[in-house]
């Protein structure tokens, strides 16, 4: 008779090892139908587009979840160094054929649909895009988890769940409108609350120094309730993943105040607490609004580092399972990379855990921290370098202030140290601005709490050392490096462009290998092939969608930014206005299609008057179609909804 299993064994059946994948047809055909069955509740009969994508989403995602797990056990085991993606912005584009083209279920997928009687492209195009970026930053952030994931780094990535998140564009008489982007309201199938490592957040209190040690004091909380996303690697059966935060209000309403009639105070008290994370980049002209986005900042910031240095403890420690207490060995297992100044806050948080919680010595708190961190640094517009208030600093983070000016002070203790009487350079490098209001300098902050600072080009990166941030380079050169930015080629090319991956993938595996082909005429012709056939169909998009024909053998002049003056996009209208004129003159140009696609923040005034100036030439040119300048202002929403 065989011994009966203890609860412990028993407990080792449930495994993902036993569960199997789907791997065919006919096995996504019958996941479908469950989906649409028994998770949607609902029939062909009553089922939407929108139901049959969630059907689907809902079927890949079952493909990823058994990868995910037994990548995060086998984080587990293995304990290797993790890299943490600290960002406010996660451009992450819509998820379904990204997830299927990293899995190799397209073709699979392609064919169970095109079974069901169904059309791929109409299901993808229900799925609604996180906007939760603005532009390049966001983006970067987005292809770095891709490419993190794809080589097998244990990487996470960090930020906010915007509840609304970069606005919808519409153009109201030539003026810009913005319409809130409500990517939720639908649900999200790839996303999964964690509310189990729910984390409290605090703001404003007071400090009390005491004998025993440092005390913050009178805070209000919010709570911050992850969401995790899975990012899947490049057919590597890898699934790291993005964790996103949501504010929460502690409790949703106080009952005392119900009861004696005070309900709606109540609700607006737990709004308010929640408008942390409400939406991407409140108008920040204002107070509140200022105070709002350093609350976003601080939110993220301190939620993560506490489910960073939980994961630190609670990871496998040897052969063994114990918890690990140690933390001057965090810099050994844990790499925290700051996407821009953004997070700058993550350095006197990470400071005050060390000294106040666990109680660290300040040296050897800083040593753990700048070991710990990197910065990348992403402009070099003064504008857009972070300054915050002192002021409002000392109201909404009263002991980060106190960290902060210790930082200053054995910072220009160094700095007089190395330069005696250089009372400019002691200005020009003090992390706090002293002409006029008095503010904290971000970037300054970043550089001196890192160990590492990098650009994102060469040019870029040779500008900070040269110029805007000399001073720090001269004083620790070797921090100073660059990180040339890429993009995914699995999204950006894979798929925007199959026909050009077709033709590049047969001769190479690795794009660097192009360089050796630049002469070989033969693939010059077939990719000079495929460009013209993607001229071709962007044409008779256009025309089919935008009632705008324009010539697919002209050259095509295409810029999709958002507004800003460092951005030229007043310089390229300024050139095609040149193009109208020398039409107007019968000069002899080369024809040019300008296709323009923008969208500027409201509290940017500059911005939304170079999209009017846009718009209004576009009205201008239209008005006369004998003169061979074709030029068409598109907004985001358009393009995105069209062509993406």
């Amino acid at each position: 008779m065989s011994k009966p299993l203890t609860d412990q064994e028993k407990r080792k059946q449930i495994s993902v090892r036993g569960l199997a994948g789907v791997e065919n047809v006919a096995d996504l055909k019958t996941n479908f139908n469950r989906h649409l069955h028994f998770t949607l509740v609902k029939d062909r009969n009553v089922a939407t587009k929108r139901d049959y994508y969630f059907a689907l989403a809902h079927t890949v995602r079952d493909h990823l979840v058994g990868r995910w797990i037994r990548t995060q056990q086998h984080y587990y085991e293995k304990d290797p160094k993790r890299v943490y993606y600290l960002s406010l912005e996660f451009y992450m584009g819509r998820t379904l054929q990204n997830t299927m083209v990293n899995l190799a279920l397209e073709n699979a997928c392609d064919e169970a649909i095109y079974q069901l009687g169904l059309d791929m492209e109409e299901l993808q195009d229900m799925e609604e895009d996180a906007g939760l970026g603005n532009g390049g930053l966001g983006r970067l952030a987005a292809c770095f988890l891709d490419s993190m994931a794809t080589l097998g780094l244990a990487a996470y990535g960090y930020g906010i769940r915007y509840e609304f998140g970069i606005f919808n564009q519409k153009v109201v008489n030539g003026w810009q409108v913005e319409e809130a982007d409500d990517w939720l309201r639908y649900g999200n199938p790839w996303e999964k609350a964690r509310p189990e490592y729910m984390r409290p957040v605090h703001f404003y209190g007071r400090v009390e120094h005491n004998p025993d040690g440092v005390k913050w004091v009178d805070t209000q909380v919010i709570l911050a309730l992850p969401y995790d996303t899975p990012v899947p690697g490049y057919r590597n059966n890898i699934v790291n993943t993005m964790r996103l935060w949501s504010a929460k209000a502690p409790c949703e309403f106080h009952l005392k105040d119900f009861n004696v009639g005070g309900y709606i105070q109540a609700v607006l008290d737990k709004n308010l607490a929640e408008n942390i994370s409400r939406v991407l980049y409140p108008n920040d002209n204002f107070f509140e609004g200022k105070e709002l986005r350093l609350k976003q900042e601080y939110f993220v910031v301190a939620a993560t580092l506490q489910d960073i240095i939980r994961r630190f403890k609670a990871s496998k420690f040897g052969s063994t399972e114990v918890v690990r207490m140690d933390l001057t060995t965090l810099p050994d297992k844990v790499a925290i990379q700051l996407n821009d100044t953004h997070p700058a806050l993550a350095i006197p948080e990470l400071m005050r855990i060390l000294m106040d919680d666990e109680k660290l010595s300040w040296d050897t708190a800083w040593d753990i921290t700048v070991r710990t961190c990197a910065y990348t640094n992403h402009t070099v517009l003064p504008e857009a370098l972070e300054r915050w208030p002192v002021d409002l600093f000392q109201n909404l983070l009263p002991r980060h202030l106190e960290i902060t000016y210790e930082i200053n002070r054995r910072h220009l203790e160094r700095i007089s140290a190395l330069y005696p009487g250089d009372h400019d350079r002691l200005r020009r490098m003090s992390l706090i601005e002293e002409c006029g209001q008095k503010k904290i300098n971000m970037a300054h902050l970043c550089i001196v709490g890192s160990h590492a600072v990098n650009g994102v080009a060469q040019i870029h990166s040779d500008i900070i050392k040269d110029t805007v941030f000399k001073d720090f380079y001269d004083v620790d050169p070797q921090k100073f490096q660059n990180k040339t930015n890429g993009i995914t080629p699995r999204r950006w090319l894979v798929m925007c462009n199959p026909g050009l991956a077709e033709v590049i993938a047969e001769p190479l595996s690795y794009l660097k290998s192009l360089l050796k082909f630049v002469d070989d005429d033969a693939l010059i012709r077939d990719i000079a092939k495929v460009k013209q056939e993607n001229k071709m169909k962007f044409a008779v998009l256009l025309e089919e969608q935008c009632n705008v024909k324009i010539n697919p053998n002209s050259m095509f002049d295409v810029q999709v930014k958002r507004i800003h003056e460092y951005k030229r996009q007043l310089l390229n209208c300024l050139h095609i206005i040149t193009l109208y004129n020398r039409k107007l003159k019968i000069i002899q140009v080369s024809q040019e299609t300008a296709k323009y696609c923008s969208n500027g923040l409201n509290s940017k005034i500059k911005e939304v008057v170079v999209f009017e100036l846009r718009v209004s030439f576009t009205i201008i040119i239209s008005e006369k179609p004998s003169q061979k300048v074709v030029d068409r202002s598109l907004t985001l929403q358009e393009v995105r909804n069209r062509f993406l």
